[in-house]
């Protein structure tokens, strides 16, 4: 009796739709870091809008299916990309100072955040985000919730004053007001201040926003 063949061990395995294949899903530890650091170029050069999964996947050379398996949906995607500029893990203890004094987390604030912006190598990264979020109401309600969630929260939880997180919310506000201005409308003359001089002037303000007890 001639019974059903076994299938050849070197037959490929069927898998569920949407699933990346084994191959595609163990290509190497660097392919979520691939994907991302692709995603992040995708959003910088095409904007939210024009940005797909798809292409993403196209530009780190690996399956759309697999950008699904990491990061799910292309706003997940956009917020993984916002989290890789904006690196909240280094951002709150640089401005809080791992829960130690309040003195000078004003001049910490302004210094970290211009920091980040005088990078050449995060600036245009941060310039496409808030571009995306200004023309798209999607990529705005992603980097909203992930400041508000990932920053500001966790800046607010160690401020002891009334209204901490409105405090915290008063300070980005006036650290994002002066990137408009300096990096995006470039008005004169603080487009081209000293960093230094920046800092000096701004500090005390933020200062006040975060520990004056009212």
């Amino acid at each position: 009796m001639t019974g059903t063949a076994p299938p050849s061990a070197s037959a490929p395995r069927r898998r569920g739709r949407g699933r990346p294949s084994r191959a595609e899903a163990d290509s190497g530890p660097g392919a979520r870091q691939r994907i991302l650091e692709a995603a992040r170029a995708e959003f910088a050069a095409r904007g939210y809008d024009k940005t797909s999964v798809r292409g993403i996947a196209k530009a780190a050379e690996v399956d759309a299916a697999l950008v699904h398996h990491y990061f799910g949906t292309k706003d997940e995607v956009f917020e993984a990309a916002v989290e890789m500029t904006l690196e909240p893990v280094q951002l709150v203890p640089a401005v809080i100072g791992g829960g130690a004094s309040l003195d000078g987390v004003g001049e910490r604030m302004a210094r970290f955040f211009l920091g980040i912006w005088e990078n050449p190598a995060t600036r245009a990264q941060i310039l496409a985000l808030f571009r995306s979020a200004v023309t798209h109401e999607a990529a705005a309600k992603v980097l909203r919730s992930f400041v508000l969630r990932r920053v500001l929260e966790r800046v607010a939880a160690d401020l002891d004053v009334p209204d901490a997180h409105f405090r915290a919310e008063l300070a980005a506000s006036h650290m994002v007001g002066i990137a408009v201005l300096r990096y995006v409308i470039k008005v004169e003359p603080l487009a081209s201040a000293e960093p230094e001089e920046i800092i000096t002037m701004v500090a005390p303000t933020l200062q006040r926003y975060l520990t004056d007890p009212g």
